[in-house]
C-alpha cells in the first residue's frame, strides 16, 4: 500500500522521486483561461452569463448573479440547525485566534529628534472564491473570511459557481445553502453566482454587478488558479493552493491506529493527497501500515483513500528523530504532526511546516474545522517560503517618520556622502534647502 523507506534513501534520491506533488503545467492552461479572461473584461456580466450556461449548464438573468436576501433566508431553513450551530462557536475560536495576531501601530526614536514607526491600515475590498460542485465546504467561508473581517477591510464579497442540488428530496439550483448561511455567519457583504476563471477576472476587473476588489483569496481547481495567475498584475492574489498533505512525526511512544486515521484524514479530499510518517521506529511502522490496511475499506473514501496511499504515500524510517526533523523540514508539508515524547524539544527545531500540531490529541481536523487555527496553508513545499493565511493577509502596514529640526540635522550629516557618492546630488539638496529656513530662524 505505501512506499516504505530508509531516511538515508531518501536524503539521497530526494522528495520528487518518492512525492510527486501535483502541477498544473499552467502554460498549457493559458490559452483557455486566457480567453475567459479576456472575455469578462470585454463584456462583463454577459461574458459571465454566457459561460455560466455552457458550462455549468444553469441560465441565470443579469439580475439573479447576486445573491438575495430572501435566498439567504430561505437558506437557513435548508441547513440542519446542528450545523449551524457548530459553525458559530467555530466562528467564535477563529475570531478569537485571528483578533490575536493584530499588531498595534508602533514608533520609536531611531537618532535623537528621528521618530520612526509603522501604521495598519485594512484592505478596502476583498474577494473571496469558494468552491461548489461535489466539494462544499463552509469551513473554507470561515477562514478566508473571518481573518479580513477581523482585519478591518471594509467590502468583503464571495463568488461561488451555481449547481444542482438535491437536499430534501427537492431540487435546489444556486449555491449551495450551507456556503451561503456560512457567509452570513461570517458578515461577508455580497455573494455572486459565479464559478471558475471568470469570477477571478469579474474580481480582479469589476462589472455592473460585481465590484472590482484589491485582493482575491480562496482555492480552487486549476482554471481558478490560471486565472488567478493572469490577474496578478491588476490585484493582490494568494498563494494557488495545491493538494492536501500530512508529514507525522512520530517515535515509539505514538498510537499507530490515531497515526492511520490521521493519514486517512488527510488523502480523503481529493486526488494526489500526501501523507508522510517520518518514525524511527520500525515496530511503529509495521504497525501503523497494518492498521491502514485493515481499516482502509471501512473508510465511505475507501478507493480515493487507496488511490493516494499506493500515489504519495510513504513511511520513512529514520536512524534517529532528529534526522526525520530534518527530512520533515526539506519536505515542508501543510501540516506536520508531532507525535513524540518530547514535542517541546522537537518544535524549535522546526523549520519548515504549513501548520504545526502537537500531541495525540491535536489532530489535524481541528484545525480544519473548529480550534481557531487557519486552514489556508501553503502546500507542494512552499511552506519553505510562504505563511499560512492570517490577519495581515489583509492589512497593508505603512512607514511613519517623523523628524525634527535636530534630527534632520543629525541626519543630514549622514545622508550628504551616501546621496554624493550615489549621484542623486538632489536627494542632498532637498535636506540641505531646509536648513536655510532652520538658520534663518
Amino acid at each position: 500500500m505505501l512506499k516504505i523507506i530508509s531516511g538515508n534513501t531518501f536524503l539521497k534520491e530526494g522528495v520528487e522521486k518518492y512525492l510527486p506533488r501535483a502541477s498544473y503545467q499552467m502554460e498549457n492552461l493559458k490559452k483557455t483561461v486566457s480567453g475567459f479572461v479576456e472575455e469578462v473584461k470585454q463584456y462583463g456580466d454577459t461574458a459571465i452569463l454566457e459561460f455560466t450556461e455552457t458550462f455549468d449548464k444553469i441560465e441565470l438573468n443579469i439580475g439573479d448573479l447576486k445573491v438575495k436576501k430572501n435566498e439567504i433566508k430561505e437558506a437557513y431553513k435548508l441547513v440542519d440547525d446542528n450545523l449551524v450551530t457548530a459553525l458559530r462557536k467555530s466562528i467564535k475560536n477563529i475570531k478569537k485566534f485571528h483578533k490575536a495576531q493584530i499588531r498595534q501601530d508602533w514608533e520609536i526614536e531611531t537618532t535623537k529628534g528621528v521618530k520612526a514607526g509603522q501604521i495598519l491600515r485594512p484592505l478596502e475590498s476583498v474577494g473571496i472564491y469558494i468552491p461548489g460542485g461535489r466539494a462544499i465546504y463552509p469551513s473554507t467561508v470561515l477562514m478566508t473570511a473571518i481573518p479580513a473581517k477581523v482585519a478591518g477591510v471594509s467590502r468583503l464579497i464571495i463568488c461561488s459557481p451555481p449547481n444542482r442540488y438535491k437536499i430534501d428530496n427537492k431540487d435546489y439550483i444556486g449555491i449551495h445553502p450551507a456556503i451561503l448561511v456560512a457567509a452570513n455567519e461570517c458578515g461577508v457583504h455580497d455573494i455572486f453566482k459565479v464559478g471558475s476563471a471568470w469570477a477571478i477576472a469579474a474580481m480582479a476587473f469589476g462589472t455592473d454587478v460585481i465590484p472590482q476588489v484589491t485582493k482575491i483569496v480562496g482555492p480552487g481547481n486549476k482554471y481558478v488558479n490560471a486565472a488567478k495567475m493572469m490577474v496578478k498584475d491588476y490585484v493582490l492574489v494568494d498563494t494557488p493552493a495545491g493538494p492536501s498533505e500530512i508529514a507525522i512525526i512520530a517515535d515509539k511512544t505514538a498510537n499507530p491506529t490515531y497515526i492511520a486515521y490521521d493519514m486517512f484524514a488527510q488523502v480523503e479530499h481529493a486526488p494526489d493527497n500526501v501523507a508522510v510518517l517520518i518514525t524511527d521506529s520500525e515496530e511503529l511502522a509495521e504497525k501503523t501500515l497494518e492498521i491502514l490496511g485493515n481499516k482502509l475499506d471501512s473508510m465511505e473514501r475507501k478507493e480515493l483513500i487507496r488511490e493516494n496511499l499506493e500515489h504519495s504515500g510513504l513511511i520513512v524510517k529514520t536512524n534517529n528523530i532528529t534526522e526525520g526533523i530534518n527530512i520533515a523540514n526539506i519536505i515542508a508539508t501543510e501540516h506536520l504532526e508531532l507525535l513524540t515524547r518530547d514535542n517541546d524539544e522537537v518544535l524549535p527545531l522546526i523549520k519548515n511546516a504549513g501548520a504545526i500540531f502537537m500531541g495525540e490529541y491535536s489532530p489535524v481536523p481541528l484545525g480544519d474545522y473548529c480550534a481557531g487555527t487557519n486552514h489556508v496553508l501553503p502546500t507542494g513545499g512552499s511552506a519553505k517560503f510562504n505563511s499560512g493565511l492570517n490577519t495581515l493577509d489583509f492589512m497593508k502596514i505603512i512607514d511613519v517618520l517623523n523628524c525634527s529640526k535636530e534630527g534632520l540635522k543629525e541626519l543630514e550629516k549622514i545622508l550628504t556622502p551616501i546621496a554624493e557618492f550615489e549621484g542623486l546630488t538632489a536627494h542632498r539638496d532637498a535636506v540641505r534647502v531646509r536648513f536655510k529656513d532652520i538658520d534663518s530662524n
